[in-house]
C-alpha cells in the first residue's frame, strides 16, 4: 500500500501531481548549456587574439549575442531546478525551505538579470573601448 494506483505508477505521477516535467525541464537546460558552450568554445577560438577589443567585436554581432543571451539563460535556469530539488529535499521546515526558495529564485533571476545586462551593453556597444 501507499503506492498509489496502477494508472499513477504508469503515468509517472507521484504524490505532487507533477510527474517528470521538472526532471525533463532539467535534462533540455543541460542540453543547452552544452549547445551554447560548445558554440561558445569554438567561437573563441575561431577568434584571431582574444583581447577586449576583438572580443567585444565578437559578441556585439546578433548571433553570438543572442547565444550568449541563451548560455546566461539557461545556465541559471538550471542552476535553479538543481538547488530547488536540493532545497527540497534536505530543508525540512516549512519556513526554513520558503525563505531559502525565495533567497534561491531572487539570486538566480538577479545573476541572470545581470548577465543579460552585461551582453546586452557588449553588444549595443557601450563597453567597447
Amino acid at each position: 500500500m501507499g503506492n498509489g494506483t496502477s494508472i499513477g505508477r504508469v503515468r509517472g505521477l507521484g504524490s505532487a501531481h507533477e510527474g517528470p516535467h521538472h526532471w525533463l525541464v532539467q535534462r533540455f537546460t543541460a542540453i543547452g548549456n552544452l549547445v551554447t558552450v560548445l558554440f561558445l568554445g569554438i567561437s573563441l577560438v575561431m577568434l584571431p587574439n582574444l583581447d577586449y577589443a576583438t572580443v567585444s567585436g565578437w559578441i556585439s554581432e546578433p548571433i553570438p549575442a543572442f547565444m550568449m543571451a541563451l548560455l546566461v539563460i539557461t545556465t541559471f535556469w538550471h542552476a535553479r531546478l538543481g538547488l530547488q530539488v536540493l532545497i527540497e529535499d534536505y530543508v525540512h521546515e516549512a519556513g526554513s525551505k520558503f525563505g531559502a526558495l525565495v533567497i534561491l529564485n531572487l539570486l538566480t533571476f538577479a545573476g541572470a538579470g545581470f548577465g543579460l545586462f552585461c551582453i546586452a551593453r557588449l553588444a549595443f556597444g557601450a563597453g567597447v573601448a
